[in-house]
């Protein structure tokens, strides 16, 4: 645990910061930038995240717990009731609440005005962040801060760049001087409560999603089935992907190999870099039908199969 601010200097500050928002607005994203380091999976796709992430960081006295959520959506199937109850859970457990919207997007949907309106029944606080500043125009970007201000009395307004970074310091330390006074909760060098075990695998679920988004969607799951450290440093890692049918299996693999090649390759540059050690990564394919019915699959992402 780090040392507390001694006498004269500023009282030690910690709280939890849900970012909540639609599919897609930008949460891992922006959670990566807060953080400094990659907590959380980033991709084209809209959800992507399937569990709530904590990155970790610290602003001054402060120590920021930042959750990133799964997106909020209108769910359908049981993994993604599982995922927005897990959302919903990390938002209203929270000390501070940011919305962050998509002010690139054609127009609001429905999906956030959905949760603005749950916020608001609940009774919680928030702050409003509109992303993708680098691409709206100044008057549009006034224009939904003024109507989703009017249909929800939020905090405080940050119009934010989460890909390039231009207002995420000042996001952060607004949320510094926000966080209750406390002691903080975790080292000072931590960065993520995630498992490595975990991590290692939603880095690799990166990988398979931005090669191959448009083929394979939402059919596939990847575990860390075994990790074996050893005394150069260099750690080994077996992982399976799983997928629901043959036919995308064989996508999976692709002609000789070639596509589950090149994800285990940068798979491994992805892990290696966030363990800052060599990595050894074994990839292996298989079918289990009806994965997303199974219970034991959501263990490992803290996702309750019952939501």
């Amino acid at each position: 645990m780090s040392d507390q601010p001694e006498d004269g200097e500023a009282a030690s500050r910690c709280g939890y910061v849900a970012v909540v928002g639609a599919p897609n607005a930008g949460k891992s994203t922006l959670v990566n930038g807060l953080v400094g380091a990659k907590v959380a999976i980033v991709s084209p796709k809209v959800q992507t995240t399937r569990t709530r992430v904590l990155g970790i960081t610290v602003e001054g006295a402060s120590q920021l717990i930042l959750v990133d959520t799964p997106g909020i959506f209108a769910p359908r199937r049981r993994l993604d009731r599982a995922m927005v109850a897990a959302a919903w859970d990390g938002a209203l457990d929270a000390d501070r609440i940011v919305l962050i919207v998509d002010a690139a997007a054609r127009r609001v949907g429905e999906e956030t005005l959905a949760i603005v309106d749950r916020l608001k029944e609940a009774g919680r606080e928030a702050l409003l962040a509109l992303n993708k500043i680098d691409e709206t125009p100044r008057d549009r970007l006034l224009d939904i801060s003024a109507r989703l201000n009017a249909r929800m009395d939020f905090t405080h307004t940050f119009m934010i760049s989460a890909l390039t970074g231009d207002g995420v310091g000042d996001l952060r330390g607004h949320l510094a001087r926000a966080v209750p006074e406390g002691p903080w909760l975790y080292p000072e060098d931590e960065l993520s409560d995630m498992p490595m075990r975990l991590l290692a695998a939603e880095l690799t679920r990166e990988q398979v999603f931005q090669k191959l988004h448009q083929e394979l969607p939402y059919a596939i799951t990847v575990e860390t089935e075994d990790w074996e450290a050893f005394e150069d440093g260099s750690v080994r890692i077996a992982q399976v992907v799983y997928v629901q049918r043959d036919s995308q299996k064989a996508i999976v693999l692709g002609k000789g190999g070639r596509m589950i090649k090149a994800i285990g390759s940068q798979a491994r540059a992805q892990i290696g870099a966030a363990l800052d050690q060599t990595v050894h990564l074994k990839i292996h394919v298989k079918v289990r039908p009806n994965w997303v019915d199974d219970p034991e699959r959501y263990s490992p992402w803290g996702l309750d199969p019952n939501a």
